[in-house]
Formats: C-alpha cells, sequence, structure tokens
C-alpha cells in the first residue's frame, strides 16, 4: 500500500464467535459484514455505510496465546528482526497472502500485540482517517495504553518513525502524549490507568454517541467511560463488547447534550 510508513492501514476482530462479534459491531458501529471471498478462510469484510472497507473478522486461531479482540495493522518498510532487534516478540512469523500483502503479528516489549505489513496493492488503505478529516465508520484515534509509555516509544519511535508532538495532562497517571507520523497524529499514549489493561485500543468516528450508545447497552455491550468531551468538541466512549473486548467511539452528542 502507498501509506506512509508507520501508518495504520488495517484493523481487525479476532473472535471466539464470529456469526456473534459481527452481528454486534454492525449493529453498533454500523458496519456492513461480508465474506471476502478468499478461499480456504472465514475471513469477513468490516464496511461502512459508504463501502469503504476499514477491517476484518476471523476466528481467533485455537492455540493463540492472546484474548479475543482488536489488533491494529502498521504499513512498514522495516522487516521483523527490527522488531526483535528492538526487544518485541513474533507470534506469527512473517506470512505472504497472495493479493493481499506480506505480514506478521509481533508484539512490543511490554506485551501489546499488533500486525506488521507491507501490502500488494499500491492503493491507499483509509481504514484509519485523521479526525479532522474523517467519515462516520472510520478508525480516527489509535490509543496505546502502556505500563511504561516512553519505554514504549523509545520502541515504536525508532521502527514506525513516530515522535511525540503535545500532550494533555492526566494528574497521577502522567501526560496523555500525542502520537504523530509526519503531519498526521495518529493517536496518543497513556499509562495504564489502576484497573485497566495494558495494549492497544481503536476508536471509530460514529454520526453521533448518545444512539450508539443505546444500541451498544441493547446488543449486550458496556459503557466503561464517558461520554466525555475531548479538544474539538466531539465526545468520546470507552465501552467493552459482549465478549469482554474493548474499543472506542467518538462522535457529537444528540442535540449537542453535555456530558
Amino acid at each position: 500500500m502507498s501509506n506512509p510508513h508507520g501508518t495504520p492501514i488495517w484493523y481487525e476482530y479476532l473472535a471466539q464467535d464470529v456469526d456473534r462479534a459481527g452481528a454486534f459491531y454492525a449493529e453498533v458501529a454500523g458496519w456492513q459484514v461480508k465474506s471476502s471471498g478468499m478461499p480456504g478462510i472465514d475471513y469477513r469484510i468490516l464496511s461502512t455505510s459508504g463501502g469503504a472497507a476499514v477491517g476484518g473478522l476471523m476466528t481467533l486461531p485455537q492455540g493463540a496465546p492472546m484474548r479475543p479482540g482488536w489488533f491494529g495493522y502498521f504499513g512498514v518498510d522495516t522487516t521483523v528482526s527490527a522488531v526483535q532487534a528492538a526487544g518485541g516478540q513474533v507470534h506469527m512469523p512473517p506470512t505472504t497472502l497472495e493479493g493481499v500483502g506480506r505480514m506478521a503479528m509481533v508484539s512490543d516489549p511490554q506485551g501489546a500485540p499488533f500486525y506488521v505489513m507491507r501490502g500488494t496493492s499500491e492503493a491507499p488503505s483509509t481504514s484509519f482517517q485523521g479526525p479532522t478529516d474523517a467519515s462516520p465508520g472510520h478508525v480516527v484515534w489509535n490509543e496505546l495504553i502502556a505500563i511504561d509509555q516512553d519505554a514504549a516509544m523509545r520502541f515504536y519511535g525508532p521502527l514506525f518513525g513516530w515522535r511525540y508532538e503535545g500532550a494533555m495532562p492526566m494528574g497521577p497517571l502522567g501526560d496523555y502524549k500525542f502520537l504523530h507520523a509526519g503531519p498526521a497524529c495518529l493517536g496518543a499514549t497513556m499509562n495504564v490507568p489502576p484497573g485497566e489493561t495494558p495494549g492497544w485500543r481503536f476508536y471509530v468516528l460514529v454520526p453521533e454517541v448518545d444512539g450508539v450508545i443505546g444500541r451498544l447497552t441493547g446488543a449486550g455491550g458496556r459503557v466503561l467511560h464517558g461520554p466525555n468531551q475531548i479538544p474539538g468538541g466531539d465526545y468520546a466512549v470507552v465501552a467493552e463488547d459482549p465478549f469482554g473486548a474493548r474499543f472506542g467511539f467518538v462522535g457529537p452528542r444528540r442535540g449537542g447534550a453535555e456530558a
């Protein structure tokens, strides 16, 4: 793919029950869920209402060392050996999928898993869109909850060309530090709060958060935090799906309601 090195290019949900997970996220995020058509594998594509592919859905492989949930793909020009040299681990060795690209599942030195991938297509991925120019259904924020956010950045920074630019104080937790790659703000890092689990969390843009909260709880999910107003005027919600996986969504409130 023609996306700049180190930027998010795909998102994937590894599920224990792909039918239930697909139905939940179709209801909550408004995504279309369709078969990829790839032979020999039940891989489903999650798309916006306008037909833009955002991510994938598949069964968590038996014996996999991680829980069901969301995983991000970062486009790279580097090799897995660079991940290992920086202290990361390899969970799925580099694998070529014909017509898709070459990918590997790895984790950072603090144990947060993610994928690295070099896509075959020259067309840019639009799974992630910056929060200032995004349309609903796309991921707009990538948040790393780390045991030590500065140690994590010493891993990701040289690997992906990321840098910190700006921060928001969070009291005893330290700063919420904004991640940039080139001119784009990808998201932020934070030190893990009490009761939280370290790892990556992804936020989807929605038309308005109140209706999504209603659909979320009606479908068996729950709100963990929010709605909290964020810079720019929108509201962010951290949620948990019926299977224990955490994710977030962002958007305006109905009628401009206050939190």
